[in-house]
């Protein structure tokens, strides 16, 4: 990758998500709260590719990545973990937009999940889930934010099921680890890694829809197994909070 490419080239499969951001208020800003809006915006795609690459990473590594004094980013974010909520809050609601777009459409439920898949291996919400699980404790919001995800979820897999378009034993929660596995895929540079993540996509979908008489070994992922990985592990409360309502805990 070339290094003096800017944040935000670096950060192209985040951009939607600041997009969303910047879309929900419309209103022009003064000069200074612009300028605040803007640091905001390095400062998120700063962290994105900070702690996806490192987890651990202070957060002064995001403040000197975005170009910004760590005195600006303590103003927005007074820790690492409220940066991390911030991170992932905006990832669900990337999901949470695209899901609805696609039980909106309703022509082919087909055509419609499939589209929803490609666009959320490009927004590459689900590196979010594979670096960042397990790292901070989730708010009631969070909570509330994957709730609504999971039902989506349920609502555009259960609709494309029903039209005959999906093989027999897949169930909805093995693709979010299908998204997951996708993520992992990282290779070169940007546009390659977009390429190659397109590439295995379009694997998935055919063996997703193409009925087969051989069954898929093992049984599929419950619930409760995707949501415990968002236990904070470095809290003394996650051993208790095992077994309990957590961020993408709720069962459908």
């Amino acid at each position: 990758m070339i290094l003096f490419r800017s944040i935000t080239e670096r950060n192209g499969l985040f951009q939607g998500i600041i997009a969303d951001m910047d879309a929900e208020d419309s209103t022009p800003l003064s000069g200074r709260r612009a300028e605040a809006a803007r640091n905001d915006r390095k400062i998120l795609e700063a962290a994105r590719e900070v702690f996806v690459k490192d987890p651990e990473a202070p957060i002064s590594k995001v403040a000197e990545r975005a170009g910004v004094g760590i005195g600006a980013l303590y103003r927005r974010y007074a820790s690492k973990e409220e940066l991390l909520r911030r991170l992932c809050s905006e990832g669900l609601r990337r999901y949470i937009a695209e899901a609805e777009a696609a039980l909106a459409d309703e022509d082919d439920p087909w055509a419609a999940f499939a589209a929803f898949m490609r666009r959320i291996v490009d927004a590459d919400t689900h590196s979010l889930t594979l670096r960042l699980a397990g790292t901070f404790t989730p708010t009631e919001e969070l909570n509330r934010e994957a709730a609504r995800a999971q039902e989506l979820n349920v609502r555009l897999f259960e609709r494309t099921k029903a039209a005959g378009a999906i093989r027999p034993g897949i169930e909805v929660v093995d693709i979010s680890l299908l998204f997951e596995q996708l993520a992992a895929v990282r290779i070169g540079d940007e546009e390659r890694t977009r390429q190659l993540r397109r590439r295995y996509l379009a694997l998935l979908l055919d063996a997703l829809r193409v009925p087969s008489e051989s069954p898929l070994p093992g049984p599929p992922p419950i619930w409760e197994e995707i949501s415990r990985r968002w236990e904070n592990q470095s809290s003394p409360r996650s051993h208790e909070a095992r077994g309990k309502s957590s961020l993408l805990g709720r069962k459908q």
